[in-house]
């Protein structure tokens, strides 16, 4: 099956948000992003993308463990940024203050982040894109904006997602 006449992306056999994300951010796009998660990890992999966009919004679904923080009785050094189940690379691990400053400035500059109020309440991922042409395209599904979650790394989990576009012609009878 050619994957270029489907418009289900599983970031395996049928191509990744991560490829699709790459092709259709143009310079001077504007993105919305809906994800439960973001890591610096991600940017940094579609960073000459991502730095040339005009603007990004991002909603993501609020952190549990954000209301059972004590930020008086908490070091910032005990926060991981590791998960126990993901082993970040070691080249990762090198370049990481790097990666963090980069992405650090790239938010300040250029991104607005919202935040639900209600835990555990927003589940679906979405990735919006409005070239500067008018053309809008979209990418819906299940993939958080992490590398893995794009089809990025070596996740053996299968994520489904659907293009949605407006710039296809239009079939008349």
């Amino acid at each position: 099956m050619n994957i270029n006449l489907s418009s289900i992306r599983d970031n395996k056999n049928r191509g990744s948000v991560g490829k699709f994300l790459m092709e259709n951010i143009k310079p001077q796009s504007n993105l919305a992003v809906v994800s439960a998660y973001f890591t610096i990890y991600a940017y940094n992999r579609l960073k000459n993308e991502l730095d040339d966009i005009k603007h990004l919004n991002f909603l993501f679904g609020e952190p549990t463990f954000i209301k059972s923080l004590d930020l008086a009785k908490t070091n910032k050094r005990d926060f991981k940024i590791e998960d126990d189940k993901i082993v970040i690379p070691i080249e990762n691990r090198l370049t990481q203050k790097a990666v963090a400053k980069d992405c650090s400035q790239w938010i300040r500059q250029k991104v607005d982040i919202k935040s639900m109020v209600k835990p555990n309440f927003l589940h679906g991922k979405m990735y919006h894109i409005t070239q500067q042409s008018g053309v809008e395209k979209a990418i819906v599904g299940s993939s958080n904006f992490t590398v893995n979650g794009l089809g990025l790394g070596g996740s053996p989990n299968i994520e489904l997602n659907m293009i949605v576009d407006n710039d296809r012609a239009d079939l008349e009878a």
